[in-house]
């Protein structure tokens, strides 16, 4: 995690939490990014997740070294980053709290106390100088709080990015980037996308050579590869070509249709990812749909509705503005199937979704005319 003589790293991982947010599995853990820039002023970024203060203020005195804090800057007021503000505020009582507007309203909500006569509100293009290194805050709101900034600091090019450019994991966890960072700005960040858009462009404009988020591993080389996937993501563009389908299956039968579509779409050179969606986990289900640029829906009827975790998945999709896409549903009723005009209904709202012409209706069991149903929308998919 080094690679400043000046800017150092003083997170913490946490080993116990399961479920990140109380619903995001974490196999891997979490960490909590904090860092201090040490110059003729001394400036954190951020503190940590509730029950890791002490461990954090540690590694943070260790740093100084006998020297005190200038300035605490905050750049998000989620707890799993503000939880210690009020901790270290009353160890360090001379320390300027740095902040947005919207943050100290936050922090009196949060600690009873905005911290007047020792805080010092930054908006677009304020600047701070802290000696040889220079700090220009960006606003990034809803990204994804409304009171979020990042922070540009020019002399070492270092982009301090908050939770943009973030991963699930601790940072000893041996994994890809790409599928849990996909997996976490999906979830977290991907209803916003027209913020995160807003902000792409403004990062355009500076020379960045390290981006260091608040979760996640420091990113000091082939920055365009994340730059360019945070570009796909937030503007709901295709990232990998092939098929993604979600289903649910009551008695096995919509399954057995599932299983021979993706063996068609295997058959023709398709990429196929399938997700039973009783259970898989929900979020690497949503991920796959961001995705891939084709996904199919398969479904039963139930109760004049669609089965409960198809419901759940498609409210996920929409929640997060699901665009770009082509869908291709399958339904399954034993006497009046609704579950594809349901699942249409359901995505109304969303923009540029191309609905497949070849549908399935399979009335309780797979018939030899569901066969040739799901033979043309393998063809149609693979064009």
């Amino acid at each position: 995690m080094e690679f400043s003589k000046s800017i150092k790293y003083i997170g913490v991982n946490d080993y116990k939490v399961d479920l990140f947010e109380g619903q995001y599995v974490v196999p891997n853990g979490m960490a909590y990014n904090s860092y201090v820039i040490l110059d003729e002023k001394i400036a954190v970024f951020d503190t940590v997740s509730e029950g890791f203060g002490e461990e954090w203020i540690e590694k943070l005195e260790k740093e100084l070294a006998g020297k005190t804090p200038d300035y605490l800057i905050v750049q998000h007021m989620e707890p799993d980053h503000s939880a210690n503000i009020k901790f270290f505020a009353d160890k360090y009582p001379n320390t300027v709290i740095v902040s947005s507007a919207k943050a100290f309203v936050m922090m009196k909500n949060f600690f009873g106390t905005d911290f007047a006569g020792r805080n010092l509100v930054v908006g677009e293009g304020s600047t701070l100088a802290l000696g040889v290194h220079n700090l220009t805050f960006i606003t990034a709101p809803m990204v994804h709080w409304p009171e979020v900034i990042v922070t540009y600091e020019s002399t070492e090019k270092v982009l301090f990015s908050a939770d943009g450019f973030g991963k699930f994991g601790a940072l000893d966890a041996e994994e890809d980037w790409a599928c849990e960072a996909r997996r976490y700005y999906i979830g977290i960040v991907g209803k916003y996308g027209a913020q995160v858009q807003a902000l792409l462009k403004k990062a355009a404009a500076l020379d960045i050579q390290t981006i260091c988020p608040l979760h996640g591993p420091i990113l000091t080389e082939n920055l365009g590869y994340y730059l360019n996937l945070y570009n796909i993501w937030s503007s709901y563009g295709v990232e990998s070509e092939g098929v993604v389908i979600a289903y649910t299956s009551i008695y096995g039968n919509t399954k057995k249709a599932v299983e021979i579509l993706a063996k068609k779409l295997e058959e023709k050179g398709q990429k196929v990812a399938v997700n039973d969606l009783a259970r898989c986990d929900m979020a690497e289900a949503v991920e796959d749909a961001f995705r891939y640029g084709k996904i199919v829906l398969a479904t039963t009827t139930y109760n004049g509705e669609i089965f409960p975790f198809m419901r759940e998945f498609i409210n996920h999709l929409t929640e997060r503005n699901f665009a770009n896409r082509t869908v291709g549903f399958i339904e399954n009723g034993s006497w009046a199937p609704v579950a594809t005009k349901v699942m249409k209904g359901m995505l109304e709202k969303c923009k540029n979704l191309t609905y497949a012409e070849n549908g399935v209706k399979i009335m309780s069991a797979v018939s030899e005319q569901n066969q040739k149903e799901i033979e043309n929308l393998a063809e149609e998919l693979c064009k």
